[in-house]
């Protein structure tokens, strides 16, 4: 019976340890987030005295930190890649910061990731090809940097993907074979970057897609008529692009600007529409 209570207690031990463990490498990896991006400038400064759970923007469950929100808080610096060892976060969100330097490397180590937000802030590089391996991924804001590159080849594997907003970076080429099998993609917005090549008519696989804005890119071709087949579809603007040939009246009523476009003059011109 003893033996049995040695073994309980022991077991008891080992895992307060361990949780003790974890809970201490994880607040050494949001002290190094602190001191990286000049947590004394921050506009809400934490506390480090203080139990985790009662930091600004940071949610913890069961010793864990399963989300750091800080949005709009003054961050400079640049991003340590320690915060990719935590591995149960739920929600990134260090958008309109002041933030520089490059997206980790090893960001697909966060496999619970749900929301990644990097938006407006100064950010340079591309976006890791790991990002692909993020299944539960559910948004991606990356929008208001100066981020450049080519889309990962894979990034079709983000299947759980509903929010993709990438505007008003430097991206560039052609979107890759993969993107359209981001079948629940509800929200996609790409303009004013500078990718190029024809939309695919793969486009009507986007069932669920509810919002496209591609404005200001360099896409050309026909503008595929199986975008008609997206039934969710409220709001397009495919203006400001190199498409050419006839469009149909409803697309036309549908894109903000009416389907006015570039030519290979940079002069602007208005698609022909099919009445009826």
């Amino acid at each position: 019976m003893s033996n049995k209570i040695t073994l309980l207690l022991l077991t008891v031990f080992f895992s307060l340890s361990v949780f003790a463990s974890v809970s201490k490498a994880e607040k050494e990896v949001l002290i190094k987030l602190n001191q990286a991006t000049n947590g004394s400038k921050w506009t809400n400064k934490w506390d480090i005295s203080l139990p985790m759970d009662k930091w600004y923007g940071v949610k913890v469950v069961d010793d864990k930190v399963v989300s750091i929100n800080l949005k709009n808080n003054n961050l400079t610096g640049r991003i340590p890649v320690e915060i990719t060892t935590l591995v149960n976060l739920r929600e990134l969100n260090l958008s309109t910061n002041l933030l520089n330097g490059e997206i980790p490397l090893n960001i697909g180590n966060l496999k619970t990731l749900e929301i990644f937000d990097l938006s407006f802030n100064k950010l340079t590089g591309f976006i890791p090809a790991s990002i692909c391996t993020l299944p539960n991924l559910k948004v991606l804001l990356l929008d208001r940097n100066i981020l450049s590159g080519e889309l990962p080849q894979q990034i079709g594997k983000l299947s759980m993907l509903e929010n993709l907003s990438l505007y008003e970076n430097s991206f560039q080429g052609t979107l890759p074979v993969s993107f359209y099998e981001l079948k629940s993609l509800k929200l996609l917005s790409l303009y004013t970057n500078r990718f190029t090549g024809k939309l695919s008519p793969s486009i009507g696989n986007l069932v669920l897609l509810e919002n496209l804005n591609l404005f200001d890119n360099d896409f050309k071709g026909q503008v595929p008529v199986e975008l008609e087949k997206l039934t969710h579809l409220k709001k397009m603007n495919i203006s400001y692009n190199l498409f050419s040939g006839l469009v149909s009246n409803k697309l036309s009523l549908l894109d903000k600007l009416n389907m006015t476009m570039r030519n290979e003059a940079g002069n602007v011109v208005s698609l022909p529409v099919i009445k009826g």
